[in-house]
């Protein structure tokens, strides 16, 4: 891709991708990231093109990869001075260890001639031993193996850790992507679970209020139906307290007061409508009429006040 050009959003947003994932730190761009930022894309594309999978320039990349070869280079030379160096002084310790523990004259302890012609072999014997044991140690099952066949696993043991090395940074390079991976697919999910759950809270709302109506409707209805069930308990409180305060002596006594109001009432009905035609006889007279529209009066007031009485007793005995 020329660098004057823009990308696609769709390849641009490929290659993007194995750009953070490769050579720069993670950026977790989305594709809005992408769409709404053409020109920061195009700059992380130019720029993957002077980096290498490390971040680092090209030429800081090569001088690097000079620099640790020469000090592979130097510690591989180091390496073998120090085991040559550690293997002579162990010798060199043995060899004194038995000097004082075995009966040898002065003239024998000082024949460093038969030493140093024994020196060669006795390096070799020793790195024998060593590589025998580093390869029983790597390899258990060549314990029991000839010392032609270890000596030509031994030959190729440092291929093999060398292989064994590479597989494993292979293993750490994978396992890097597999989190960058993870770390991606964690914040997709959880935009999209974020999604999700606007959507479920809207979905909410709107049933809600589509049922809400429906719900007052059978509030109100319970409300109606409890209501009439306190009225009827109250009304059979108040037919218990009446059950419990008049007993029967108590009622009979009360119908035979009612009785005797009733018929009281209807003589009083009867004196009434007696006086009635009688006023409507003498409605012409004077004085006389005036004293019979007294007794009137106090006749009828008399009823009333007798209904009255009737009244009150049946709402008392009620």
């Amino acid at each position: 891709m020329a660098s004057g050009d823009f990308c696609s959003p769709g390849e641009g947003m490929e290659i993007l991708q194995q750009v953070c994932s490769k050579q720069l730190p993670p950026c977790n761009l989305s594709k809005e990231d992408l769409l709404r930022n053409p020109h920061f894309s195009k700059l992380l594309l130019n720029l993957s093109q002077h980096v290498d999978e490390s971040g680092l320039s090209l030429t800081l990349a090569k001088e690097q990869a000079q620099a640790w070869k020469e000090v592979r280079l130097h510690k591989t030379t180091w390496l073998r001075s120090e085991i040559l160096h550690r293997v002579i002084q162990e010798l060199l310790v043995d060899y004194y260890v038995k000097m004082q523990d075995t009966n040898v004259t002065s003239e024998d302890k000082k024949d460093f001639v038969w030493m140093r012609a024994r020196l060669q072999q006795e390096v070799e014997e020793q790195l024998k031993k060593k590589c025998f044991t580093l390869l029983c140690y790597h390899d258990p099952n060549s314990d029991a193996d000839s010392e032609t066949v270890k000596a030509a696993k031994v030959w190729k043991l440092a291929e093999v850790l060398v292989g064994e090395q590479q597989q494993c940074q292979d293993a750490k390079s994978q396992q890097k992507e597999q989190m960058l991976l993870l770390e991606k697919k964690s914040a997709t999910y959880s935009q999209v679970l974020l999604r999700c759950l606007t959507l479920l809270q809207r979905l909410l709302q709107e049933h809600r209020l589509k049922t809400q109506s429906e719900l007052d409707r059978i509030n109100a209805q319970y409300l109606e139906v409890k209501c009439s069930a306190m009225i009827l308990k109250l009304r059979m409180e108040e037919l218990k307290i009446l059950s419990d305060t008049y007993t029967v002596e108590k009622v009979e006594v009360h119908r035979l007061i009612r009785d005797r109001l009733e018929g009281a009432i209807h003589l009083q009905e009867q004196d009434m409508e007696k006086s009635r035609q009688v006023l409507n006889s003498y409605e012409v007279l004077g004085e006389e009429f005036d004293r019979l529209v007294k007794e009137y009066t106090v006749l009828k007031q008399a009823t009333e006040n007798k209904r009255w009485a009737l009244l009150e007793f049946n709402k008392a005995y009620r």
